[in-house]
Order: structure tokens, then C-alpha cells, then sequence
């Protein structure tokens, strides 16, 4: 999962809990004195916060060891990370996340959501997930995006990410255990049930790639592979069919496109991860797997399986195309507006079900308008990531972001698109955690989405002469 025989840059390990002597203080007289060729060189508090807001807003850690929410550390970690980002004045932590177009079209998702939410079919519905969710959400994402300082703080927080799936994992594998008939996959976990959990480990698996390959310290490769295994345990454990083609599309990715590793190693990935299947996976998990294709399962066939979810869920959106049915309200459609609204008066159950379907649920939510800026927010992730990887160095001057890195992170957020293509994820924090470090580092490769000619930015002020 890693060439010994590339030379590679030296990576200092980004562990998610750093040393006393390694934080520093955000703001004050030694930001200021640190080598501006080396910026990010060393933890500093802010980058701490926003590593545990990870490991807790997406993470879950509290959720994990239940004593941890006395201290409710995403609230503390996510307002200490937004206060320290507004005290800071350190020049490459300036806002100019504004030039990536993944940045505008969130800007226009929260905006067109508070526009949505007053015509809702359910007013406190949207208000919730509005004030008490993405509102936030999107702050985080700002103070993310603008914080990293160099390539380094990416790695830091994609390192908190990898450690917070990974321990997620590691307590799935050791509380939850499977039984027989029904019982041979994970049911509800803690806050994601296991399809959600499936789209999460599946998006960290790229980072422990990474990790495992890139850097040069033999203790974090080790560990790098260990996350990696316990993640494909966990995996395969939720029996989702759509983290399954979520991995596929993973390891397409890392076969034919991921180039800074030889061929060989790429290929070797993912046939790893296949002698782990094979060797944990049961038969009710290749029989669950088989029917991904197949024309008799529910969801071809049953009222609530995902097609007819989706058509329906289409349906509402042409019903409202404008500001649809309204943020966090299309369970509350199915159950008021769908065909099948009417039996209820009869007595007869109708399931309020879920989009399981990130693009449908943001249709159907907050019509068309709302539909094309998230399409457009995830294809300026893309594009942001695009042209980190594009963008050049010279021998005084080298390239400031290691396309390793760029790669992992587009391997990511192809998983996790994939995935949320059969789940309802599209306010999730998994999706804005990974936009933000796309476009934070665009930004310190000086990768903006404006054309070449009007960037303006320098990613160094070493190579300022220079560029």
C-alpha cells in the first residue's frame, strides 16, 4: 500500500491530539516571528479546534464515550475554533475563499434554504435544521477553509478525519456484534445508522492511503494500515450495497488515477481490501451484494424502495420547483403529499420514508434553484481540486501542495458522492468538512477558480520575487 523506493518529502505525522510543545498560540508575536516559507510547520491552536470539531461533528467521538458529552466538545471546539479565526491576523488566513466557485454556490444553498423555509409544508422542521444545524454548518466550513496555512494543516485535519472514522470503527467492531437471519449486519449505530457509517469509513479509506504511502516515519504507516483495515472490517460489517459501489468507484479511482503511486502498489490497495473482504465477509453479505443489479429486489418492486422513493421524490419537486417542499420535509411529503397520503385516513400506515438520495432529497427540498447550487458546490470541489493538482513549481520556488495529497482528497469526495447518491447526506457535515479542505487547499496552492491571468495570490512569500 506503499512504495519503500520513492523518495518522498518529509511528512511529519499530523496526529489529531498534539503535543503541549507542538500548540502554539493562533494569535500573537510568535505567528507573526514563525518562517514564512514554513507557515504551517507547527500545530497551533486553531488547527487543534477545528482537528477535534472533526473527531466530534463527524467523528462522533462523544457519542462513542458517552462521558465526553458532559463537556459537549463540538459546541466548545467549533466556537473556540470561530473566535480564535476571528482574532487571528496572520496574512495567509485572510477570507478570500470567496474566489472558489464551491464557496459562492454554499453561500447561495444557505441563502436559497432560508428562503425556502417560510412556505415549508412544515415550518419547525426547516427552522430546526436552519438555526440549530446548517447555519453552522456553513461557519465551520468558512473558518476551515480559510484557516489551513499550508499543506500540512490539510493533512492535519484529513489526519483527524481518518482517526475519527477510524475509532468509530473500532468500537463498531468490539460493542456490536452480529447475529443470525436479520441480525447478520449492523442495524443503527451511535447517531449513523450503518449505510451512513458505510459512506463515512469509505471516504476516510483514501486518507489512510495517504498515510500509509507518503510519509516517511515507518510508526505512522503502521498505523496508517491498521485504520485501514479496521475500516474495511467495520465496512463490510454494515452490509451497505451502496458503500460497496461507493468502494468500487474508490478503487477505480486509485487504479487508473491516482499516479503518484507505481501501478503495482495501486493495484495491490485494493486487492488487499479484497483478502480482507474475503475473509470476513459472510455469505448473506455476497447474496446482499448480488442484488445490487437485480430487477425483483424491494427497491425495484415496493412502494419504498429507492426507485419509487425517488420518483415520487422527483415528483415534488416539479410539484414545487421553486423553493420545493421545504428544507428537512421529505419524510413529511411522503407522508402528506404522496399517493399513498390518503390511506391514512383509512386507518392505514403510510412510512414517512427518507430521500436515500442526497440529489432527490435537495430536489425535492428546495427545487430546482436549490438543486442546481448544490450539483454546482460539488463540481467546484472538483474543480478546486483540479487545479491544486495543476498547479506547477519550480526549483526555487517548488510546488506548494504534494499532488499525493490532492489525489486523496479527490478519492474521497468521489466515495463520498457515490455514496451519498443512494443515502440522504446532503446537509451532512462529512460533505462540508471535505469541501472545505478541497477548497482550503486550492487556496494555499494558490489554485483559484479565476482564470490565470487575474490570480493574484501567492501561496509563498519566499517565492514572492519569483512569481
Amino acid at each position: 500500500m506503499f512504495n519503500p523506493g520513492v523518495s518522498h518529502l518529509p511528512l511529519t505525522w499530523p496526529s489529531a491530539l498534539p503535543t503541549a510543545e507542538e500548540v502554539e498560540p493562533s494569535v500573537g508575536t510568535d505567528a507573526v516571528d514563525r518562517s514564512a516559507s514554513e507557515p504551517d510547520a507547527r500545530w497551533d491552536l486553531l488547527v487543534a479546534c477545528l482537528a477535534g470539531y472533526i473527531l466530534t461533528a463527524v467523528g462522533r467521538l462523544h457519542q462513542l464515550f458517552p462521558i465526553l458529552e458532559i463537556l459537549h466538545p463540538a459546541i466548545i471546539t467549533g466556537l473556540a475554533a470561530i473566535v480564535l479565526y476571528a482574532m487571528d491576523r496572520r496574512d495567509d488566513r485572510r477570507l478570500n475563499v470567496l474566489q472558489a466557485g464551491a464557496t459562492r454556490c454554499l453561500l447561495g444553498l444557505v441563502t436559497w434554504m432560508a428562503l425556502s423555509t417560510p412556505g415549508s409544508i412544515w415550518l419547525g422542521n426547516s427552522l430546526d435544521l436552519l438555526a440549530n444545524n446548517f447555519v453552522k454548518t456553513t461557519a465551520m466550513y468558512f473558518v476551515m477553509a480559510g484557516a489551513v496555512r499550508g499543506a500540512r494543516d490539510v493533512e492535519r485535519l484529513a489526519a483527524a478525519y481518518l482517526v475519527g472514522a477510524a475509532m468509530y470503527a473500532g468500537v463498531v467492531i468490539f460493542r456490536f456484534d452480529l447475529g443470525a437471519g436479520d441480525a447478520w449486519r449492523l442495524g443503527h449505530l451511535y447517531y449513523y445508522d450503518a449505510n451512513d457509517f458505510a459512506a463515512f469509513a469509505v471516504s476516510a479509506m483514501p486518507f489512510g492511503l495517504y498515510f500509509a504511502h507518503a510519509s516517511d516515519r515507518r510508526i505512522v504507516r503502521v498505523l496508517a494500515v491498521v485504520a485501514l483495515a479496521a475500516l474495511a472490517v467495520a465496512f463490510v460489517r454494515t452490509g451497505s450495497r451502496g458503500g460497496f459501489v461507493a468502494l468500487i468507484a474508490i478503487a477505480g479511482f486509485v487504479v487508473f488515477r491516482y499516479t503518484t503511486i507505481p501501478l503495482r502498489w495501486r493495484v495491490m490497495a485494493p486487492a488487499c481490501l479484497a483478502v480482507i473482504f474475503l475473509s470476513v465477509a459472510s455469505d448473506e453479505y455476497w447474496q446482499q451484494m448480488g442484488t445490487i443489479l437485480s430487477d425483483t429486489d424491494y427497491n425495484h418492486t415496493q412502494e419504498s424502495g429507492r426507485l419509487q422513493i425517488w420518483q415520487r421524490g422527483m415528483g415534488y419537486m416539479l410539484q414545487h420547483p421553486i423553493f420545493g417542499v421545504g428544507p428537512n420535509n421529505f419524510g413529511m411529503a411522503e407522508g402528506t403529499l404522496s399517493p399513498f397520503a390518503e390511506r391514512q385516513q383509512f386507518g392505514v400506515g403510510v412510512r414517512w420514508n427518507a430521500a436515500h438520495n442526497s440529489f432527490v432529497q435537495v430536489g425535492a427540498e428546495l427545487g430546482i434553484p436549490g438543486l442546481v447550487l448544490f450539483v454546482g458546490l460539488i463540481a467546484g470541489v472538483f474543480v478546486s481540486l483540479y487545479r491544486s493538482s495543476s498547479t506547477g513549481g519550480t526549483r526555487r520556488c517548488p510546488r506548494p501542495v504534494r499532488p499525493e495529497l490532492t489525489q486523496a482528497l479527490t478519492a474521497s469526495m468521489i466515495g463520498f458522492v457515490v455514496g451519498a447518491f443512494f443515502l440522504s447526506l446532503a446537509y451532512s457535515e462529512m460533505l462540508y468538512t471535505l469541501a472545505a479542505l478541497a477548497v482550503g487547499l486550492s487556496r494555499v496552492a494558490g489554485a483559484t477558480e479565476r482564470p490565470a491571468r487575474m490570480r493574484s495570490w501567492r501561496p509563498l512569500e519566499s517565492c514572492a520575487a519569483e512569481r
